[in-house]
């Protein structure tokens, strides 16, 4: 039996791409570094463009790169690829993306572009949810021992306390919403202020709709320093 999104693709996805990366180390953005010889980002966005479910792709960029992409990013640019640049937030980049999407998307994922290994059965099961009037958040139980610190500003941070870890999980991408459920929670975001969210999850946690975890792999992890990298060049030896 066929979705219902296979006839008529429903799905609008924002691919945030629009970070320095700083912490990757000196050098190009690492969203455009290459994970054995393929950009990173071209690896985040390949579960997406050949998904039947997914209507359009919109990548959000540093600001300039928009419109100056990458040649291997600029030449598959079309009617379901297209680029944004970023805000100075993470959620400002998302609200553009979003923005931009057609709205005949009535499904939206938000993606990071460092996360270059997620699964199509990951992707599906979040589309599932969403389409069913949830937020859905791909992620993984934490299988660490968690220690909070009294301050971070300390040289050497001293443990407050150990953290239950039974109920602790590590939010991950891609996250999916009912659009009309994200649109909303953004607009709450802007009139209500406060720190900044650290995912789209949370902006629909605080406006008081309903999010849900989707079991995922611990390969779709976040590529954030040099030594990850490394992480990634051996997962992606072992994937193709």
């Amino acid at each position: 039996m066929s979705s219902p999104g296979a006839s008529q693709p429903d799905v609008g996805v924002v691919v945030v791409a629009a970070g320095a990366g700083v912490r990757a180390g000196p050098g190009e953005p690492k969203q455009f570094r290459p994970i054995l010889g393929v950009p990173m980002l071209l690896r985040a966005l390949r579960a997406f463009i050949g998904h039947p479910d997914v209507r359009q792709v919109m990548v959000v960029l540093p600001p300039g790169y928009a419109e100056r992409p990458p040649e291997w990013l600029g030449k598959i640019r079309g009617e379901r690829l297209g680029f944004v640049p970023g805000g100075a937030q993470r959620a400002d980049s998302v609200r553009a993306g979003v923005a931009a999407l057609s709205p005949d998307a009535t499904v939206i994922l938000v993606h990071d572009a460092a996360r270059p290994f997620v699964s199509r059965g990951t992707i599906d099961a979040v589309i599932a949810r969403a389409r069913a009037g949830v937020g859905a958040v791909a992620a993984v139980p934490s299988s660490d021992t968690l220690k909070e610190v009294g301050t971070s500003e300390q040289l050497t941070p001293r443990v407050a306390r150990t953290v239950d870890r039974d109920r602790i999980w590590r939010a991950q991408t891609p996250q999916g919403f009912p659009r009309p459920m994200l649109v909303s929670a953004y607009s709450q975001l802007r009139a209500n202020g406060g720190a900044s969210p650290s995912d789209d999850a949370e902006v629909c946690e605080r406006a008081g709709y309903p999010v849900e975890l989707i079991p995922d792999s611990p390969y779709n992890f976040k590529v954030t320093t040099a030594d990850d990298f490394r992480i990634a060049e051996a997962l992606a030896r072992e994937l193709r």
